[in-house]
């Protein structure tokens, strides 16, 4: 019998010649120094057993993303948990992985109620979304209902997370940025194979796409939103800020 595999957080990190270069353009580190939690989704991809259980990466990161989830949650904000939608491989995918893999994936998001096919560990309140897709991403146009879900919630911001970082994650990552969402990347709440892989889609997020910050920073942001709430201003200015207009 196989040995349970031990969970782990990546040794994740932005490479400082990349800060200093967003500092010099912008005169400061984060694109996104504060969140307005009821405008905020927290985005949790792909996070069913047959990605989680046999990578110690994706065991590793369930207590950050249950700690924002209920931190969000309590604030007002959104959770929606996004994983895949059992169906028969596409041509495409048949010729490109192979059909024993390709039936795989398409089988990947189990069977049954969505929501109890996620990992076993997480607390999935009655308000949470619970979506099925047909894409790598989260927000490929027309392939989940989330799109549209969040845009009548009048969300701006969402927070990424999940597996795999430099597949699925990444993909869902990008395609917000491009609709105009402001998207920040939950660098110990993401899981790829190899830190590798995982540091490399950081990078490329943090520099084009989004920001990346770990998740105690964004619970940092939910809890100083919720005390500029109680007086109406943050940095003297008032609070919340204008809504931001996505497509």
């Amino acid at each position: 019998m196989a040995e349970a595999a031990a969970p782990r957080i990546h040794a994740w990190h932005i490479e400082e010649r990349e800060y200093a270069r967003h500092e010099q353009r912008r005169g400061r580190r984060h694109a996104f120094e504060r969140i307005v939690p009821e405008r905020t989704a927290l985005v949790v991809v792909d996070m069913v057993p047959f990605f989680v259980e046999e990578n110690e990466y994706c065991l590793g990161i369930v207590p950050n993303i249950q700690s924002l989830a209920s931190c969000l949650r309590a604030a007002g904000g959104v959770v929606a948990w996004v994983l895949p939608r059992h169906r028969e491989p596409t041509a495409r995918e048949v010729e490109f992985m192979g059909p024993d893999v390709a039936h795989r994936y398409g089988a990947s998001g189990g069977s049954g109620p969505p929501r109890a096919r996620l990992w076993h560990e997480f607390e999935v309140a009655d308000s949470d979304i619970v979506v099925e897709k047909t894409a790598a991403s989260a927000f490929f146009p027309d392939r989940p209902p989330l799109p549209g879900i969040l845009h009548a919630r009048g969300v701006d911001t969402v927070l990424i997370t999940g597996t795999v970082t430099n597949v699925r994650c990444e993909s869902s990552a990008r395609d917000p940025s491009t609709l105009g969402y402001r998207v920040l990347m939950v660098a110990d709440a993401n899981a790829a194979r190899r830190d590798e892989d995982h540091n490399a889609t950081l990078y490329t997020i943090y520099r084009s796409f989004g920001d990346v910050r770990s998740a105690e920073e964004v619970i940092g942001l939910v809890q100083e939103a919720r005390r500029c709430a109680h007086s109406g201003y943050m940095d003297g200015r008032a609070w919340p800020p204008p809504t931001r207009q996505i497509r």
